[in-house]
């Protein structure tokens, strides 16, 4: 059972559903040492969790006054972590909006939903499903050993280093000028990720990570 202990403000974080997505967030907060209030208003699923989380409640979220009765408004953050309930997940977002939480994540369904929550204010929203598959299929259709969109049109991807890379100093490969991506990161076989510099030179085999505009990461990645 998890400790229970009163953290900084800014380390607490209140979960609004705990389906998947909810307890797989809760979880990794807890694990890095936050304060993890969980809510959800089916009462099997938070007997459920119970023990894996500092606080949990049985509660109906959409009634604006059983989120105020749990001091959700006095946290600095807040997910909305609430499944396919479209119209929940949009009303609880709307009060916490009121209430001026500083922080709200919400989760949405579809891009529709995504839209709704972000026209409401939701100061991030987030499409657990669209963003994984959008991962996977990077990494089924290219060289890529992993993948991170950070927006539309920047990613970060980790790869072997192709030929292009290897055998001379960084500095004087000119990977940034020729293929518009930027290499931060090393891996030598059976090592461990260092920062890459000017003076490092890739042998092959070794595993780097690039950064830059998704397609030139793209292009980069399929040069081996």
């Amino acid at each position: 059972m998890p400790r229970r202990r009163r953290g900084h403000p800014d380390q607490r974080v209140a979960v609004i559903g705990l389906g998947r997505f909810g307890m797989s967030l809760a979880g990794e907060l807890m694990r890095t040492g936050w304060e993890v209030l969980g809510v959800d208003a089916d009462e099997q699923l938070v007997q459920r969790h119970s023990d894996a989380l500092t606080h949990a409640a049985v509660a109906d979220c959409t009634d604006h006054e059983v989120l105020r009765q749990l001091g959700i408004p006095d946290f600095h953050n807040v997910v909305v972590a609430i499944g396919s309930a479209v119209e929940a997940s949009i009303l609880v977002t709307s009060h916490l909006l009121d209430d001026e939480v500083p922080n709200i994540w919400a989760k949405a369904i579809s891009h529709q939903h995504g839209r709704i929550l972000e026209r409401l204010g939701a100061h991030h929203v987030v499409q657990p499903e669209h963003e994984m598959g959008e991962r996977v299929a990077h990494l089924v259709a290219g060289r890529m050993l992993d993948f991170i969109p950070f927006d539309e049109h920047y990613a970060l991807a980790k790869t072997l280093a192709p030929p292009t890379a290897t055998g001379r100093p960084l500095g004087t490969t000119a990977v940034r000028s020729r293929h518009g991506v930027t290499v931060v990161g090393v891996k030598r076989p059976g090592g461990h990720f260092t920062y890459a510099t000017a003076e490092t030179v890739l042998e092959p085999g070794d595993v780097i990570i690039v950064t830059g505009e998704t397609s030139a990461v793209e292009a980069f990645a399929n040069l081996g």
